[in-house]
């Protein structure tokens, strides 16, 4: 039920956000599915395989980055469209939130723990998306490769 329910959340906050940025409506329902599946990859990551909080957002990052650039392949729409409204589930918004609280309560210490929390995620998710452009760009160069020695 847990899953059912982190699957639906996150992609109804993927769509609304999607609403809010102005996105074509067709691609709603794709959009929607690739944050709920960028986020399941990270809850699934840090909730089964209990791993750390940056390498879960680097690997929703990539499965973010990979269905963002399928669907825009398949519904010709830029690869930005599926990007950003993808994101918003992953992104560090109550650490941050939590920083600034204590940061003003002069709880400095605890402060700089949640500003390392905000920058990991940050980073992560910036990794992913350079990780997920290499990938996209070495499958380009290999298919057109494997194009021209097949038309030999």
């Amino acid at each position: 039920m847990t899953f059912l329910l982190n699957f639906i959340f996150s992609m109804l906050s993927t769509i609304t956000f999607g609403i809010i940025t102005n996105i074509p409506r067709r691609a709603f329902i794709t959009c929607g599915i690739t944050g709920a599946m960028g986020w399941m990859t990270f809850w699934v990551c840090q909730t089964y395989f209990k791993q750390n909080i940056g390498f879960s957002n680097f690997l929703a990052a990539i499965v973010i980055g990979l269905l963002s650039i399928y669907f825009s392949r398949k519904k010709k729409m830029p690869v930005i469209v599926f990007n950003v409204p993808s994101l918003v589930p992953l992104v560090p918004g109550g650490p941050a939130y939590m920083a600034v609280r204590e940061m003003m309560d002069q709880n400095f210490d605890v402060s700089m723990q949640y500003i390392a929390v905000v920058l990991v995620t940050s980073g992560a998710i910036a990794l992913g998306f350079m990780f997920t452009n290499v990938i996209e760009k070495f499958l380009k160069r290999t298919t057109a490769t494997f194009r021209r020695e097949r038309r030999r």
